[in-house]
């Protein structure tokens, strides 16, 4: 039987721990996923699980799937410099990153009898990633209920995406409002001696916009 459990991708930023703290809120039993892909630094993974223990989920899994063995991306290249620009085309993108994300949160997901995934993309992200749209998180919905026999025994699979029409501002309102400790997230692209923000990369820039706006 089918139940209300969830996995909940999460990489220990404000994004996806909020994304965390909504599953729960809306009455989900969560799973958390990390995924090791060989990113430019590993701090966001201790995040994530500081934050998958605060927040009492089930289960923390992290798996470890190297992306950075194709290249393409200065998130898992330390030859590119990190882009800090705000739009077109950044560097920082990673070829296919959220398709295996989402495809590997699918796998544990069906072993654990469930349907619902909940992913952390917004409005601030459509822009540069195109895997961060609502377009493809329609298209991999309809893919999640053919390529399983959960799907095809009529489980009907739910990508959520509450984050999906908020920028950071009002995404940092939801981690006020539902008491997130943010001072144990973590948003650097490329922090010095592995845990002080660069202050220079995109997102360093997104997450200091975003507070200097509500204080």
């Amino acid at each position: 039987m089918l139940t209300q459990k969830a996995v909940v991708l999460l990489s220990g930023g404000i994004d996806s721990s909020v994304c965390l703290a909504l599953a729960k809120d809306q009455g989900y039993t969560c799973y958390a996923l990390s995924i090791d892909y060989k990113q430019r630094h590993s701090y966001e993974l201790h995040c994530a699980k500081v934050i998958a223990g605060q927040l009492e989920v089930i289960e923390h899994r992290v798996i470890h799937c190297d992306l950075g063995v194709w290249g393409g991306s200065a998130l898992t290249d330390h030859a590119l410099r990190v882009d800090g620009h705000a739009s077109g085309n950044v560097n920082t993108y990673v070829p296919a990153r959220n398709t295996i994300f989402l495809s590997l949160a699918m796998g544990w997901a069906e072993a654990l009898g469930a349907v619902n995934i909940f992913f952390a993309a917004n409005a601030q992200d459509f822009d540069n990633y195109p895997d961060c749209r609502p377009e493809f998180f329609q298209s991999f919905t309809q893919t999640a209920n053919l390529a399983t026999r959960s799907g095809e025994s009529g489980g009907q699979w739910q990508i959520h995406t509450p984050l999906l029409h908020w920028d950071k501002t009002r995404i940092i309102q939801e981690a006020l409002r539902l008491k997130l400790d943010l001072s144990q997230t973590f948003s650097c692209y490329d922090p010095i001696n592995y845990s002080q923000p660069c202050s220079q990369c995109l997102a360093c820039k997104l997450r200091s916009q975003a507070i200097d706006s509500l204080y």
